[in-house]
């Protein structure tokens, strides 16, 4: 079945950020997420699921395990299992990015 942002399901996390499931399966995830300017996300890592951060729009840094990474458009970056890591906004302009995670996050996100 063929998806876009204009037909997934659509939610808000943070007090801004907006996600869309473009894939919302038990083995595998994909989501597109934007983020406004200056904004970030909770500190956190996941016990089962590797990620992998695809930019799609803008500059992403990712702080994983105390370095910081900036990661810019058509770049992406993985997060593996159990490593710390926070997703920032440091620019005046929205970005937007794809989570890729296997298998999905849902009950495996811990806050640190």
């Amino acid at each position: 079945m063929k998806i876009s942002k204009e037909t997934a399901e659509h939610y808000v996390w943070g007090t801004s950020c907006d996600g869309w499931h473009l894939l919302k399966e038990e083995s595998l995830s994909i989501i597109h997420e934007r983020m406004p300017p200056w904004t970030e996300e909770t500190r956190h890592y996941h016990n089962r699921s590797r990620q992998f951060f695809f930019v799609l729009l803008g500059t992403v840094t990712i702080e994983m395990n105390g370095k910081f990474y900036e990661v810019n458009q058509q770049e992406g970056l993985e997060v593996p299992p159990t490593t710390p890591h926070q997703v920032y906004n440091n620019t005046d302009s929205a970005i937007e990015f794809l989570v890729i995670s296997q298998p999905t996050t849902k009950g495996d996100r811990i806050s640190v």
